[in-house]
């Protein structure tokens, strides 16, 4: 499951934490040394509660990933902020978020958060990652309509549902859930990149009108036909391992292929590959762990059907011959 990475600037001022020696009265609090600061970190410094930010006139990015704060709160003087990282810490609601009107990134990832709530004010949100918590459902989050990426990847998601209205958004991350089918992604047609990798998906399906989609990972379901992608001709990368595929087809279309996961499937009629003859633009393919894997001489066939491959497997290809 895809997650994002923390944009540090050169500029970040950190909380200085006493955890040394005896536990002084002031520690594992936190402490404004800078008012006029626009970056904090306060990573790994045993926080227990949000509190004394009211000095931060200026703050733009605020974050307290790895803590042990169990509420969102004391955050009212915050008009400025754009992105709030609270990220591994014991949250079981998200709640006093209204003020933040200017919020454009909001971390709750490997929290407890039970019901997604609480963001009616937040309309320039941009990127929302709940992921790692025990969501049941999608909801509450049409008004989002300048939502680009949302992550929910590892929670209890059993129906994909409520996206209408995120109409600019481009990545979506539902891996690790209780996904059964794929459908209403219908008005997501800017959506470059979805990932369903670990559901309870047993068809490609609905996802016609994706036609910009770039990258779809759908690893770890129960799929058993490639099928469905005619109209997502600019795939770069189609992730589908550890399914229970048996023949490669559907796919010359693809003409931007580059990446190719098959690995862990049923494939075993070495005639199937040559489907992938017209996927002149492919370079990485993974077929390990799949019945023709088997044959003698497996990799030295592949390159001679393949020769512009650059890596088969886990295998850098070297003057054609893996």
């Amino acid at each position: 499951m895809a997650t994002h990475e923390e944009d540090k600037s050169e500029g970040s001022t950190e909380m200085e934490v006493d955890n040394e020696g005896e536990e002084t009265e002031e520690a594992d609090k936190i402490l404004i040394i800078d008012p006029d600061s626009e970056e904090l970190d306060f990573n790994h410094s045993k926080l227990t509660k949000l509190e004394n930010l009211e000095p931060l006139t200026q703050i733009r990015r605020l974050c307290f990933t790895w803590n042990l704060i169990k509420k969102i709160e004391n955050l009212d003087t915050l008009t400025t902020l754009v992105e709030l990282e609270l990220r591994d810490n014991q949250i079981m609601t998200i709640e006093n978020l209204d003020v933040l009107v200017n919020l454009e990134l909001l971390d709750l990832s490997f929290n407890r958060i039970k019901k997604i709530e609480g963001l009616d004010n937040l309309l320039n949100l941009q990127k929302l990652f709940l992921s790692s918590n025990k969501i049941s459902h999608i909801e509450n989050i049409l008004h989002l309509v300048n939502l680009t990426t949302l992550e929910l990847g590892d929670n209890k998601i059993r129906e994909i549902e409520n996206l209408e209205g995120l109409q600019k958004l481009i990545n979506l991350y539902l891996g690790k859930n209780k996904i059964t089918k794929i459908q209403n992604l219908e008005s997501l047609q800017d959506l470059t990149l979805l990932s369903l990798q670990s559901n309870r998906i047993v068809k490609i399906e609905n996802i016609e009108e994706l036609r910009k989609l770039d990258q779809l990972y759908l690893s770890e379901n129960g799929i058993t036909c490639i099928e469905g992608i005619e109209n997502c001709s600019g795939l770069t990368t189609l992730d589908l391992a550890n399914n229970k595929i048996k023949k490669i087809q559907n796919i010359d279309h693809l003409e931007s292929l580059e990446e190719f996961w098959m690995n862990n499937n049923e494939i075993e009629d070495w005639n199937t590959l040559e489907n992938l003859t017209a996927n002149k633009n492919l370079r990485t393919i993974y077929l390990e762990h799949n019945p023709v894997a088997k044959e003698p001489n497996y990799r030295r066939k592949i390159m001679l059907l393949l020769p512009w491959l650059e890596q088969l497997d886990a295998t850098l290809c070297k003057r054609k011959i893996c």
